[in-house]
């Protein structure tokens, strides 16, 4: 964790993660696309996400979360930043001169080998198929349906452990704590998401994230009584109801929001309550 130097107030406390195991290279064009922004509006121009808008400019670098090149041997060339998430990126060239861009594990090194296969050896960035990863492995990017690329824990220093097989289901700990069945003939990789200390980055200041694309979050509390349940009232008033609600009215704490009930039989062990 690097700190910044107290230039001025907000700097004192601000803090980003180390990136001296980065790369100083520019990205790789070919791998790169233009993102336009929406500022939180959907196609009918209507905000549907609040306290959204402005932002650097970013392009937006092509993941490989299926690393689809089975059996063909990669080379980490460069670790680099990615704007667009919390995790590092590794550039690998692989033995038939292509190029991509994979999710960095932690402790993924350049000129380190990365392999695809269906059983490979246990190694940071390797990925196979969790039936042959052993018990009390951490994993990352991991499928939910085989063959249909890496959707599960994807963020800055996220794992999942292996806890048992059975009967073509791997049972699998996840990052909140939850206990889950995945399909065995799934892929995952070996390890755990690259800049763990994500988490612990202070701001600072609202500048900075400004340049991410995140307005101020008011309070419902603060608003009017037009804008929000929770507005109104004279001075510093409360939310003025039982339960607090959400600016449409709905109930918001407490309040159950699953609806993918059909996946429920892979559930083995909901997630603790904070």
């Amino acid at each position: 964790m690097k700190k910044y130097s107290p230039t001025t107030p907000s700097r004192r406390h601000a803090t980003r993660a180390d990136t001296t195991v980065l790369s100083k290279k520019e990205p790789e064009k070919s791998l790169l696309l233009p993102l336009k922004k929406t500022g939180g509006r959907n196609q009918q121009g209507r905000i549907t996400v609040r306290f959204r808008g402005g932002g650097a400019k970013r392009l937006y670098r092509i993941i490989n979360f299926g690393q689809e090149k089975i059996n063909i041997p990669g080379k980490v060339t460069a670790l680099e930043y990615d704007p667009n998430r919390t995790a590092f990126i590794a550039l690998v060239e692989y033995e038939d001169k292509t190029k991509g861009y994979i999710l960095a594990p932690q402790g993924l090194k350049v000129g380190d080998q990365v392999l695809t296969a269906e059983k490979t050896e246990i190694k940071p960035g390797n990925r196979m198929k969790l039936k042959y990863i052993p018990v009390g492995q951490a994993v990352y990017n991991i499928e939910v349906v085989p063959n249909q690329k890496g959707k599960l824990v994807r963020s800055a220093g996220a794992s999942a452990t292996v806890l048992a097989h059975e009967e073509g289901y791997t049972h699998l700990k996840m990052p909140s704590g939850e206990i889950r069945k995945i399909n065995s003939e799934c892929f995952a990789s070996i390890g755990a998401v690259s800049n763990p200390e994500h988490r612990y980055v202070k701001w600072g200041k609202a500048g900075r994230l400004r340049l991410k694309g995140r307005k101020p979050h008011v309070r419902g509390a603060a608003m009017n009584p037009v804008d929000h349940p929770h507005g109104g009232g004279e001075g510093r008033a409360g939310v003025g109801m039982p339960m607090p609600k959400t600016p449409w009215g709905k109930p918001a704490r407490g309040v159950k929001t699953r609806k993918r009930k059909h996946t429920d039989k892979f559930i083995l062990q909901r997630r603790k309550k904070k």
